[in-house]
């Protein structure tokens, strides 16, 4: 089966998608600079984020819900300590307890309907002492309802959630420069002249799965219209436009660092 192309499958090859794409590429540089020995990702996506990842650790394994033969033969051309599996999580089928120095998983969580087995199951495939990398959206940042996404989180609410489980989580948040917040301030107006139909507020209180297709449909005219509308600003937009700090209400992305205690502490 081919990969689903929907609006959260950012590419790099749309240039509307790169206000989008530069921010994805940050977690993987950032994550880069931590992973080491065998690492877990959860939620391979086009793959582009395995160019940072596998140079960096001993083992990777990457998997998806969807397949992908072009990612697959990728890694198997130029990746040798690199596995994709095609595997629906929760649960991490097969993978054993105690395994991983690290499990990373990038805008994956808030699609997930359980995502406490979700957290659980991340847990149990750590190592003691091990980490888990999760980026997901800002709830208090969405201009709209996404239907792909089960839930979003607040800062507070993802904290919560890890720690459940793990014993430390460093909270960082990812905001954006000027040129960025200019990008947001023009996609705001846009998304709410677009809202501004939705009288009956039908995008919160029909079934999440019957508005995927027209969010898709719209999303993608919108990004397009406001490429058309200021090439220059949606291309010039790069990675260093962005920048990590401690997470507060204003940043886009919520990137946590969760750490597995070691039996006895430390």
């Amino acid at each position: 089966m081919a990969i689903l192309q929907t609006a959260e499958r950012v590419s790099h090859q749309n240039p509307a998608d790169n206000y989008v794409y530069q921010r994805s590429v940050l977690a993987y540089v950032k994550a880069a600079d931590l992973v080491s020995g065998t690492v877990l990702e959860i939620g391979t996506g086009s793959g582009y984020g395995i160019e940072w990842i596998s140079p960096r650790v001993d083992r990777l394994v990457t998997v998806d819900k969807f397949d992908n033969p072009a990612v697959a033969e990728h890694i198997r051309l130029h990746h040798p300590n690199t596995e994709f599996v095609q595997m629906s999580v929760p649960p991490l089928h097969s993978l054993p307890d105690n395994h991983f120095d690290f499990v990373i998983t990038f805008q994956v969580i808030e699609h997930i309907e359980d995502d406490r087995a979700f957290v659980r199951e991340i847990y149990r495939v750590l190592k003691p002492g091990g980490q888990l990398i999760v980026t997901t959206p800002n709830k208090n940042m969405s201009l709209t309802r996404n239907p792909w996404h089960v839930r979003e989180y607040t800062v507070e609410e993802l904290d919560a959630l890890l720690r459940l489980h793990f014993q430390e989580v460093e909270k960082t948040g990812v905001f954006g420069n000027d040129k960025i917040m200019t990008y947001y301030a023009i996609n705001k107006k846009s998304v709410e002249r677009i809202t501004r139909f939705d009288i009956l507020n039908l995008q919160y209180r029909l079934p999440r799965q019957l508005l995927q297709i027209p969010y898709d449909l719209l999303n993608a005219l919108n990004r397009k219209k406001i490429l058309n509308e200021n090439t220059s600003l949606v291309s010039d937009i790069q990675m260093d436009d962005y920048r990590m700090a401690p997470a507060a209400e204003g940043c886009f992305d919520l990137f946590y660092v969760a750490k597995k205690g070691n039996p006895g502490g430390g």
